[in-house]
């Protein structure tokens, strides 16, 4: 059977997050997406973790469900915690997703970081002075099978990988419980083909998560599994990750990697978006006020990549590059896509078409044009056949992926609402 998982994301104890992020809300836009299993994000905040208390009941081992709730969708225990530290010379900071398989887990980790001193009711991803290794055997020494996930590997401040404050590999950070991490999170504005550049992570298992700070942005990256009903379980995803089980772990679906907001070099302040060629023209500066660019994620893959563009490993998890639905609507509409005009479609769409994955990934061409229009469609095929054309973004600067070639636009803007 296939499960979509969506693992890291955020509640509403986080800072710049929509308060709309709760168990009730984050269930109803798993339904809209087509997505099976969810993580909770941010258990060690104090209120978030009663609520979860309160509201979660078990639906399978290690995973749980809204109590009374009769739909199929499940939650996994996770957060993600912010390390921020000296080591060497440099100032490290690193952030990590935690999955824990039960709440009397959660508790001992609350408390062993309570008591190194972390004030965990400032932020649902709380700051912490802890290194990484000495954050993992914190983590592990509460459950063995819990899992530590460095996240967003390569964004440039705050990623194991970072251009800014990171590690040049695994070992660096992790020290002698390296063995323990067998998995990364590639973040919006890498791949999977990025990654396979670095023969280092040959034995690492990808994943993707959308990372989402409101209900809205969940799914924008998942990962698919194909479990049997009767096996899954927060155990068995654990293992298909740690062995890289390329029968049940069948892909990932990925941003473009153009579209996550570091993908190339630049200065946001100066406008200024740059390939990793025109930085090095450049020397990393800036040209406009003479201060460092920050050097994006395609730029430090190259400086620690062995292996050229394109090359494919033998042991790989496929992966799926899409546009969120609601991006397709406003391209075709040409308005926004906060829009009142791109809400309703996307809601008629769903109601029609199932989810917004059904619509993305299975449902062919014809049917899409049954439940909007044929621009919809044909931009949908060119997602799906990567004609698309990307402008990269930079700096925290989200990129755009155009979906609509020369000639696919309709002039009558207003689609006919069915």
């Amino acid at each position: 059977m296939r499960y979509i998982a969506d693992l890291h994301i955020h509640s509403k104890y986080s800072r710049a997050c929509s308060k709309d992020l709760d168990l009730e809300h984050n269930r109803a836009w798993a339904l809209k997406k087509g997505i099976n299993i969810v993580g909770t994000g941010d258990f060690t905040h104090p209120a978030w973790f009663k609520e979860l208390s309160q509201k979660l009941e078990p639906a399978a081992p290690g995973l749980f469900k809204l109590e009374g709730s009769t739909d199929d969708v499940l939650f996994m225990i996770t957060t993600e915690l912010s390390c921020i530290y000296k080591q060497g010379d440099a100032v490290r900071r690193i952030h990590l997703c935690v999955f824990a398989p039960d709440l009397e887990t959660v508790a001992k980790i609350n408390t062993a970081l309570e008591k190194r001193g972390v004030n965990l009711k400032s932020d649902g991803r709380p700051i912490m002075g802890v290194p990484s290794d000495e954050l993992t055997k914190i983590i592990l020494d509460a459950n063995k099978d819990a899992m530590v996930i460095p996240a967003h590997a390569w964004t440039p401040w705050f990623a194991v990988f970072g251009s800014k404050s990171g590690f040049n590999s695994l070992e660096e950070c992790f020290k002698d419980v390296t063995s323990e991490i067998f998995a990364i999170e590639t973040g919006l504005s890498s791949d999977p083909a990025m990654n396979w550049r670095l023969s280092m992570l040959d034995d690492i298992t990808l994943i993707s998560n959308s990372d989402a700070h409101s209900p809205a942005n969940l799914g924008r990256e998942a990962n698919v599994f194909d479990i049997p009903k009767a096996e899954l379980s927060f155990f068995e995803i654990r293992r298909i990750l740690k062995e890289k089980d390329i029968k049940r772990f069948t892909h990932t679906i990925e941003f473009f990697p153009e579209e996550g907001k570091y993908h190339h070099d630049g200065h946001r302040d100066c406008g200024i978006n740059f390939t990793p060629l025109e930085s090095k023209k450049h020397k990393g500066i800036c040209p406009i006020c003479k201060k460092p660019l920050t050097i994006g994620v395609l730029n430090r893959v190259d400086a620690l990549a062995d292996r050229p563009t394109g090359f494919v490993p033998s042991k790989t998890v496929p992966y799926k590059s899409l546009v969120p639905l609601s991006e397709v609507i406003a391209e075709s509409l040409d308005v926004g896509k906060h829009s009142k005009k791109v809400q309703a479609l996307y809601e008629e769409m769903i109601t029609k078409g199932g989810n917004e994955f059904d619509i993305l990934l299975d449902k062919n061409y014809d049917e899409i044009e049954t439940l909007a229009t044929p621009e919809i469609a044909h931009a949908i095929r060119n997602v799906r056949e990567g004609l698309v054309e990307p402008i990269a973004g930079y700096d925290g600067v989200y990129g755009v992926i155009k979906t609509l070639r020369k000639g696919q636009h309709i002039k009558e803007k207003q689609p006919r609402l069915l």
